[in-house]
C-alpha cells in the first residue's frame, strides 16, 4: 500500500512538473517577413492623368512579395483568408491604401505568405482582432419543388488534340484558358483542367455562358457569392459531381468585375463603380439557378467573421 501511494505521488509530481515545463517553453515564433517596406499607395488618378501604369495587385516572384495599392482590408482578407463580408471594422479600412514590398525567409514557400501578412499586420499596423459567429443573411442553395436537373459527372476523356499548345499560357493550376476563339462579338475558350473539370466558356449575346465538367454543389454555391454580395450555403443535401452550366448577363458579370476592382483599388473605366446589389432580385444568377432545378431561398445562418478591434491608419516606421 505504502509503495503504491509512493508511486501515485511520484507520478503527480512528474505530471505537475511536465505541465510547469510546458508552461515555461517559449511560444513557437510567428512566421514574419525577413524584412518589409510599407509605403502609402499613390492616387490612382494622378498615376492615370500623368500617363503612369498603375502599381496594383500581389504578385511573388522567388522570396519577394510585390503588393500593389491594396486597402489595408484587402490585406487583412488575404492574411486570414476570408471573404468580404467576413470582416467587420472601421470603414476607412478600404480607403486607405499601401504598397508593399516584403523579402520571404530561406525555406519559407509563397503558400505562408498569408501567415506572414498576419503578422506583418499585427506588428505594423497594431492590428488586433478576434473571431465569432454571428446569425447573418444567407442565400441557401436548395432543392426546387420539381427536384434538381442536373446530370452526374462523366469520367475524365482525353483534352482534344488543339487543346494541348505549346504556347498556351498556364497559371501552374491547370486554371489557365489554352483555347481562345473570336468570332465578332462572340467568344469561346476552354479551360481544360480547372478545379471544377473542363471548363468551356462563351461570351455571345450580352451573356456569359460556363459549363463546368466536375462541380460539385458546395463549389457552386461558392461560386455565386461574388455575385449576391452575401454567402452562399449549400443546403441540398446533393452529393457528389455534377455537369453544371450557367449563365451570367454581362451586367452581373462586369458589377462583380468592378466591385473586385474598388476593393482592390482599380480606378473604374468612365467614373466610380456602382456598389453591388446585396439583393438583386431577378438577376440572371437567380434564373440560371432555377434552370438547374435549384433554387435560392433568403436564409438566416451562422457565419464565422472576424471582428477588427483595433487597427492603425498608419504602419511604424520601416
Amino acid at each position: 500500500m505504502m509503495t503504491h501511494r509512493i508511486r501515485m505521488v511520484g507520478m503527480a509530481a512528474g505530471l505537475v512538473t511536465a505541465a510547469l515545463r510546458a508552461q515555461s517553453q517559449p511560444a513557437a515564433p510567428q512566421l514574419k517577413f525577413e524584412v518589409a517596406s510599407i509605403k502609402p499607395a499613390p492616387d490612382m488618378m494622378t498615376v492615370l492623368s500623368a500617363g503612369g501604369k498603375p502599381h496594383l495587385g500581389m504578385k511573388v516572384d522567388g522570396a519577394m512579395v510585390d503588393i500593389g495599392g491594396w486597402s489595408l482590408k484587402m490585406l487583412i482578407l488575404t492574411a486570414y483568408k476570408l471573404k468580404p463580408y467576413q470582416v467587420s471594422g472601421p470603414d476607412w479600412m478600404d480607403s486607405v491604401r499601401f504598397d508593399i514590398l516584403a523579402k520571404i525567409p530561406d525555406g519559407v514557400t509563397k503558400d505562408q505568405v498569408p501567415e506572414m501578412l498576419q503578422a506583418l499586420l499585427a506588428e505594423r499596423f497594431k492590428l488586433t482582432a478576434h473571431r465569432e459567429t454571428k446569425e447573418q443573411p444567407v442565400y441557401g442553395l436548395v432543392v426546387g419543388k420539381d427536384g434538381p436537373k442536373l446530370k452526374p459527372s462523366v469520367p475524365d476523356v482525353d483534352a482534344p488534340p488543339d487543346l494541348a499548345t505549346k504556347d498556351a499560357a498556364d497559371d501552374g493550376r491547370g486554371g489557365s484558358i489554352k483555347t481562345t476563339r473570336r468570332n465578332g462579338d462572340n467568344i469561346s475558350g476552354v479551360i481544360p483542367n480547372g478545379p471544377n473539370g473542363r471548363t468551356n466558356i462563351a461570351v455571345a449575346n450580352g451573356m456569359l455562358h460556363m459549363e463546368w465538367a466536375k462541380m460539385t454543389l458546395i463549389a457552386l454555391a461558392e461560386g455565386l457569392v461574388p455575385y449576391l454580395n452575401r454567402p452562399v450555403v449549400d443546403m441540398t443535401g446533393l452529393k457528389g459531381t455534377y455537369q453544371v452550366t450557367m449563365e451570367f448577363s454581362l451586367a452581373d458579370t462586369m458589377g462583380v468585375v468592378r466591385a473586385a476592382d474598388q476593393r482592390n483599388g482599380v480606378a473604374p473605366a468612365g467614373g466610380d463603380a456602382p456598389a453591388m446589389a446585396s439583393d438583386p432580385t431577378g438577376s440572371s444568377v437567380f434564373s440560371s439557378v432555377q434552370r438547374l432545378g435549384l433554387k435560392l431561398e433568403s436564409r438566416k445562418a451562422p457565419v464565422e467573421q472576424l471582428m477588427v478591434d483595433h487597427l492603425e491608419k498608419t504602419p511604424t516606421e520601416n
